[in-house]
């Protein structure tokens, strides 16, 4: 397990662009962490380290963002997501197959159908702008 303290966004960003260059085609990202935890300012600083540009906001309503990073990444919003049937109609198990990284808000949502080797962020506020950043799973965290 990694840990990490960021005392900002800016931090938490590159902190995960520098995780960026570890990950692989394939990989799933499971984010953990309250409203306002730095989520989607961690997912940010991954499509930077990935080679993304253009803006990167948090898929609340649209369920999906893809970013066409190298490899390409999918940032997913499970918030609303309780059911098997709500997953599969959100196309996640397509995404699961197509080679791209894959980071999930909420993944708490959906934990029973998340594949094997999946890696765990979790992003804990420890003050307004202070976050604690642990990184565990997959084969090599």
């Amino acid at each position: 397990m990694r840990h990490y303290h960021s005392t900002s966004a800016q931090q938490t960003e590159q902190i995960a662009a520098q995780l960026a260059k570890e990950l692989r085609g394939g990989d799933v990202l499971a984010f953990r962490g309250g409203l306002g935890a730095g989520k989607t300012a961690f997912v940010r600083g991954l499509a930077e380290g990935l080679g993304v540009t253009g803006e990167v906001a948090s898929p609340t309503f649209s369920l999906v963002n893809e970013y066409r990073g190298n490899p390409p990444l999918y940032h997913f919003d499970m918030y609303r997501i309780s059911t098997m049937d709500d997953l599969y109609f959100t196309g996640f198990f397509d995404y699961l197959e197509n080679g791209s990284i894959l980071a999930i808000e909420w993944s708490e949502n959906i934990s029973d159908w998340l594949p094997d080797g999946v890696i765990t962020v979790t992003i804990n506020r420890l003050g307004d702008e202070e976050r604690e950043i642990l990184i565990d799973g997959g084969d090599r965290f």
